[in-house]
Order: C-alpha cells, then sequence, then structure tokens
C-alpha cells in the first residue's frame, strides 16, 4: 500500500518514566497505534546560545497523517519539556496489513 496518509512521528523524552507516560497516553487515547522507545540515546543541540548535551530517550510513534495536529496537541500539553521534539516523517509504503492495522488502532475521539 503505497501513499503518505501514515507518518512516523520522533519525540524525546528526558528519561524512561516521561517515555514510558508519553507512550502510555498516546496508544490509551488512540492517538498512536504503535510507540517504539529507544533507550540510551545522546542528544547534542544549542539551546538559548548555550551548547547542551543529554541523555534521552527516542519515541518513534506510529500514526495517521490525518491525526498529527491532536498527536502534536497531545504532545505538547504532557511534555516536560518547554519546546518537545515533534517532527512528522511521512511512510511513503509499507506492508498492507500493518497500515491496515494502523488505520484500525488509531481512532482518537475529539
Amino acid at each position: 500500500m503505497a501513499g503518505t496518509e501514515h507518518c512516523v512521528v520522533l519525540c524525546s523524552a528526558p528519561d524512561s518514566m516521561v517515555a514510558d507516560q508519553l507512550a502510555g497516553i498516546l496508544v490509551k487515547e488512540r492517538l498512536a497505534a504503535c510507540v517504539a522507545i529507544l533507550p540510551g540515546i545522546r542528544s547534542v543541540y544549542v539551546w538559548q546560545g548555550k551548547t547542551e548535551t543529554d541523555s534521552e530517550q527516542q519515541l518513534l510513534i506510529k500514526t495517521r497523517q490525518d491525526c498529527l495536529e491532536m498527536l502534536k496537541s497531545r504532545i505538547r500539553s504532557i511534555h516536560p519539556y518547554e519546546l518537545p521534539e515533534i517532527i512528522a516523517v511521512p511512510v511513503i509504503d509499507g506492508l498492507s496489513g500493518y497500515l491496515d492495522w494502523i488505520n484500525q488502532s488509531v481512532t482518537p475521539t475529539p
């Protein structure tokens, strides 16, 4: 199944507790079909003029493009960062059964 109706959203979290909380809420509220948590990443970035280095957890959030605004809003409402990473990458192709499962799993209520 080709197309761009699905996306993977990248979102970093400061620790496993926050990562687990975000993942659980997004899946429970059906904003995401699945959230993979990659522990032990190291981020180097400039924030407010200062170079920072932090250990973080990377979330890979599988969802639909039409739910992206609700997902972004929900992440911002519960994320501890002043400016959380929320980057959506379109899925250009995938196993049709998996993409169908995402469609069935992501059914948020406004």
